[in-house]
């Protein structure tokens, strides 16, 4: 009985019914036939490692959830790692924000909004450079630390 070297179905003749490879050694049953010692190798669709931990700061905890419950992404640690420090950081910007508007409530009440409104723009510029940032070192398969937050996620990971 011969078997297919690319998909491992059964063969009766010089090529495979089913994906078409030629066979060596000649008919089913034959010398030289292949039988394969092993299981064929079958992929199982879906993302690569990087592109899922860069995924993971895509939407900040919302993704970071949905990697985490994710049966293929969810036993893998690096992803873990990358879903858990987008989950944290997202909860600490969200703190971070909070924070901000008091402090622009008070610049309103002193009569200076503008100063107020120049720091939350400049929160909000340097917040999308490192979201920027941590998805490209996650693709690029480099782990980068946060401070604090990225000590908490390996831990979880």
């Amino acid at each position: 009985m011969a078997f297919c070297p690319n998909c491992g179905a059964q063969v009766t003749g010089s090529f495979c019914p089913n994906c078409g490879t030629a066979i060596s050694g000649g008919a089913a049953g034959g010398t030289g036939a292949y039988a394969p010692t092993t299981t064929p190798v079958v992929r199982a669709p879906g993302l690569t490692e990087n592109v899922a931990s860069a995924l993971c700061y895509l939407f900040g905890f919302i993704t970071g959830i949905i990697f985490l419950v994710i049966a293929p992404y969810n036993t893998n640690r690096t992803v873990r790692f990358h879903a858990f420090q987008s989950i944290f950081a997202s909860i600490a910007l969200i703190i971070l924000r909070i924070i901000l508007g008091i402090f622009m409530g008070m610049m309103f009440a002193l009569h200076s909004w503008w100063l107020g409104y120049m720091i939350y723009r400049l929160f909000d510029i340097l917040v999308f450079l490192a979201w920027l940032y941590m998805m490209y070192t996650a693709y690029s398969n480099k782990k980068v630390k946060l401070p604090v937050i990225g000590d908490l996620a390996e831990k979880q990971a």
